[in-house]
């Protein structure tokens, strides 16, 4: 393409510099140097949200938009929760572990939030939750407080980590399928990194 003047212009790729295409998964190690360095800084807010990304498995806009009484009931955080996917509209239970749910109790209190309230309110006026945006820098921050590149990472990652940590323990796809919500097995393995060959082998063994 050329200018007026003659004079090409030469537009610079929207990646160029970036990492493209599957996003890689937490370490157990990393999870555990980002948790300890969110604890040694006391940022409550952030440990809670981080915990609960690990533990939950949702989409960025999904992890966002949850509400104190989605995670809440009574006077405790619970140890499982049920959603419905803004995405599919489908619901997905997830369990919040003994250590997730420490994190956004303390934040709860800490805030003071009521049953109605967003678990993660926006601290500008335009949004009542915190954005996808939003948490997609904090993503950035955590990985980058621990060496990480973090051009390499996103949000995807969060909600991969925990499933593939399943999937590595015990290559059981219908147990991931359920975790992240997905219907189709390419999304399955989409997450997993897995070939879709050998997903449809491991998927015939997994399967009753």
């Amino acid at each position: 393409m050329e200018s007026e003047s003659g004079v090409g212009v030469h537009r610079v790729p929207w990646n160029k510099g970036k990492f493209t295409g599957q996003k890689p998964p937490l370490k157990l190690r990393e999870i555990w140097a980002i948790r300890t360095r969110l604890q040694m800084a006391s940022k409550v807010r952030e440990l809670a949200m981080f915990n609960l990304a690990i533990d939950s498995k949702l989409r960025a806009c999904d992890l966002t938009r949850l509400q104190v009484q989605d995670v809440r009931h009574g006077s405790r955080v619970a140890s499982r929760a049920t959603v419905v996917q803004q995405k599919t509209q489908r619901p997905v239970q997830f369990e919040i572990t003994e250590q997730t749910r420490d994190s956004p109790e303390a934040w709860i209190e800490a805030r003071g939030l009521k049953s109605a309230d967003y678990l993660f309110p926006s601290r500008l006026h335009a949004s009542p939750h915190l954005s996808t945006r939003q948490s997609a820098r904090m993503v950035h921050r955590w990985v980058a407080s621990i060496g990480l590149d973090d051009t390499a990472y996103d949000t995807q990652t969060m909600r991969r980590t925990r499933a593939s940590l399943i999937y590595r323990r015990t290559k059981n796809l219908r147990a991931v399928q359920l975790l992240l919500g997905h219907t189709k097995l390419e999304s399955r393995v989409r997450y997993l990194g897995i070939e879709v060959d050998d997903a449809l082998e491991m998927a015939e063994r997994t399967e009753v």
